[in-house]
């Protein structure tokens, strides 16, 4: 009899641990992240530095070349308006001459980028509701897997 008790406990007892989850109760961020890619922070990836960098440079240098090839094709560089195809090179780059835009781009890039949405911007006080940024601001994303500077623009 006390076999048979003993034996039913057992079974209880395997029965109920076997119910318990054995995994950390924290979600695991690979898997959030795929869930919910507005939330991912790449700011330390690899390949987020290495553009990044280049585009800083690129800035640093004028190299309209390299910067045009770093852009998505309706770059944006005036808030609410989204530029054709055929003014992405020169057109930016005119205006950016023409309103003295480039020291703005540079304070802005020489700033840290962190999530907001679907993009990495900067400065970081944009991405933050509270603080009611109206300045210069650049978004950079992924845009079929690569990295693309996607706007630039100031309000």
């Amino acid at each position: 009899m006390k076999s048979k008790l003993f034996s039913g406990v057992a079974l209880l007892a395997a029965l109920a641990l076997s119910a318990c989850p054995t995994t950390s109760s924290q979600k695991n961020p690979k898997k959030a992240a795929a869930t919910n890619p507005l939330a991912v922070d790449e700011s330390t990836s690899p390949d987020f530095l290495a553009f990044v960098g280049r585009l800083r440079k690129a800035v640093e240098a004028h190299d309209m070349n390299t910067i045009a090839s770093m852009m998505v094709p309706n770059f944006a560089y005036v808030l609410g308006a989204t530029p054709a195809q055929d003014q992405l090179g020169a057109g930016v780059f005119q205006y950016w001459d023409q309103k003295n835009v480039w020291p703005e781009l540079n304070a802005v890039f020489a700033q840290r980028f962190v999530p907001k949405n679907e993009f990495m911007v900067a400065p970081p006080q944009f991405a933050d509701p509270s603080a009611q940024y109206q300045g210069y601001r650049a978004g950079i994303r992924r845009v079929n897997g690569s990295w693309k500077f996607v706007y630039f623009v100031n309000g």
